[in-house]
């Protein structure tokens, strides 16, 4: 299932770190600049492995993030969405194809529409579909990745908690 450590799977431990500092940061604003970085390699990471539909996700991913730190907006969430949509469908071999659209999506909706701790639950959500695409497609990186951010959001989304908690007290 996991192939020898080629150049695709070398981004993927490139996208290990990258997510993992991405998804650490406290404020949105980092977070979403740094998974641009995270989604530009993770696009190259999957073409390499062969898995088209996941590289284009990330493609879509890389934009709409770049987007999102600008702006808030439900109209881009659902332009973006619907673009993820119409890109799977088209691409997708299996429904199997569909997990990182189905990723995607959430995270799209998450960027454009959530904030704080409502943000990270989503990523947390969407990263289940991306851990089960990387399983699927040989993404050692990928599969390390998702498997950690569920534990590092889940620590983020604590600390969030605690902070708010603070200071409201």
């Amino acid at each position: 299932m996991f192939g020898e450590l080629s150049l695709a799977q070398m981004l993927g431990f490139v996208s290990f770190a990258l997510g993992i500092a991405a998804f650490y940061q406290k404020d949105d604003k980092k977070l979403k600049l740094v998974m641009v970085v995270f989604n530009i390699n993770h696009m190259v990471h999957f073409f390499l492995l062969g898995a088209v539909t996941a590289g284009f996700s990330a493609l879509l991913s890389a934009f709409r993030t770049a987007l999102s730190v600008k702006f808030q907006s439900r109209l881009l969430a659902y332009f973006f969405i619907g673009c993820n949509l119409a890109v799977g469908f088209y691409l997708a071999d299996g429904w199997l194809d569909l997990l990182p659209i189905a990723g995607a999506c959430i995270g799209t909706y998450a960027l454009f529409c959530l904030e704080g701790i409502k943000l990270r639950l989503a990523f947390f959500v969407g990263a289940l579909c991306w851990l089960s695409n990387n399983i699927v497609v040989g993404s050692i990186g990928g599969t390390l990745l998702e498997a950690t951010l569920l534990s590092v959001n889940v620590v983020t989304m604590l600390r969030l908690h605690r902070q708010q908690q603070l200071a409201t007290a």
